[in-house]
């Protein structure tokens, strides 16, 4: 079983290695400058007639289609960003589901966009604008509120060995490696739907709810290292945050801000009441302070 976790925590190691490298970051940015700019440069082809039928047919006709797509993508690289981050810390991992949560009220602000015909005439953004400024509103909204959050974290071991620390850091990797593994393969149906002409499903929504199971079983993996009441509250309470996340994604305009801001509201509740429960409490004897434990 040592060995078992020596290699998962390698492999796991050698990827977030990789993706946090800065020549990583450097070429993730310059493929989302490419994407943006060569869908700005097909839609214009499309709609001059410039390019063959069957490949104008799978094109929008609006260039504000081009800022979805790479915003889309943007969110794509945040979400392997999340993966990683649940190896590290509980209330971290948390915090970037919010983040990811903020950019995509963004991204349905610049959603409408793709609606209106070009040039924008106000008759056509009257009613839209106030979809514009809600989600946007919230975003912002849930930005500021993402500062109190990670102002009042306080990192505390949840394990009493050194031993127990790296099998309990070592399990939270291998989930890490599984999410990852099932996030991968659903981006690649999702690009294969949209590449076949098929109607595409949302990916983010598939992707949250993907994520409570992960958030639960993350719960129950704790238990084997710690059955502290106020420690199992607030990692359930985290998974509940999640529920509401993947709901504000399907809600209606509006809605989808109120749960939104009301998860991020829960989330810092929950961090307020887990310091005030555990103000008091010490580490044990010969257990030094661990930023992954929880």
């Amino acid at each position: 079983m040592i060995g078992f976790f020596r290699r998962v925590v390698a492999v796991y190691d050698s990827l977030e290695h990789f993706w946090e490298h800065k020549r990583t970051e450097r070429a993730a940015a310059n493929l989302l400058i490419a994407v943006f700019l060569g869908s700005l440069a097909l839609i214009e082809l499309a709609r001059q007639g410039w390019l063959p039928e069957t490949v104008a047919a799978l094109l929008p006709k609006s260039h504000f289609y081009a800022i979805s797509v790479a915003f889309s993508m943007l969110l794509g690289i945040e979400v392997f960003g999340l993966v990683f981050s649940l190896a590290n810390s509980v209330s971290v991992s948390v915090g970037k589901q919010f983040e990811i949560l903020s950019l995509i009220l963004l991204r349905h602000s610049f959603k409408e966009f793709i609606y209106f015909n070009e040039p924008l005439v106000w008759e056509q953004a009257s009613k839209p604008v106030l979809h514009i400024l809600s989600n946007a509103g919230g975003g912002l909204l849930i930005f500021f509120l993402l500062g109190v959050y990670y102002r009042l974290q306080r990192h505390r071991v949840i394990t009493q060995t050194a031993i127990a620390t790296a099998e309990f850091i070592a399990s939270k990797k291998i989930v890490s490696l599984l999410l990852l593994l099932i996030v991968s393969c659903i981006g690649v149906l999702q690009g294969y739907y949209f590449l076949s002409g098929q109607a595409a499903y949302d990916f983010f929504s598939i992707f949250y709810t993907v994520l409570v199971f992960s958030d639960v079983l993350l719960v129950l993996i704790s238990l084997r290292y710690s059955s502290s009441y106020p420690i199992l509250f607030r990692n359930s309470g985290f998974a509940v945050a999640t529920v509401v996340i993947r709901l504000a994604l399907t809600a209606p305009p509006y809605i989808n801000v109120l749960l939104g801001v009301g998860a991020m509201v829960f989330a810092i509740g929950i961090t307020v009441a887990y310091n005030r429960f555990e103000k008091t409490a010490q580490p044990s004897a010969g257990t030094a302070e661990c930023p992954l434990s929880n």
